[in-house]
């Protein structure tokens, strides 16, 4: 416990801290310079979903065939209620009832 008090442990917190809240308000104060056109809208548009795709592809190639067909349940939750709240719950429950009927992975 006394280890993660130690000086260069919260130095290191607290600058992390400030370069994470540094490129947060930095990209506010960029935008205000960019013209946002129906192509950039797109891109914002796009960017939630290639951001979870870049979250959970390490995971599901790591992780095994229940993680493979809860994200593929997730992903058709997804596209066809376009909900991403009900997508995930579904993927955490076919993830769930997967391992609690033991099938292995």
């Amino acid at each position: 416990m006394t280890e993660m008090l130690r000086g260069d442990v919260m130095l290191a917190f607290a600058v992390m801290t400030a370069v994470t809240v540094a490129s947060r308000l930095g990209g506010y104060f960029l935008m205000r310079y960019v013209d946002v056109t129906p192509r950039i809208q797109r891109m914002f548009e796009a960017l939630p979903g290639s951001i979870i795709v870049a979250a959970a592809l390490p995971v599901a190639v790591n992780g095994g065939p229940i993680v493979m067909v809860a994200l593929a349940a997730a992903i058709a939750v997804s596209v066809l209620r376009r909900n991403d709240f009900l997508a995930v719950a579904t993927g955490m429950l076919v993830a769930a009832l997967a391992r609690a009927v033991g099938l292995p992975g």
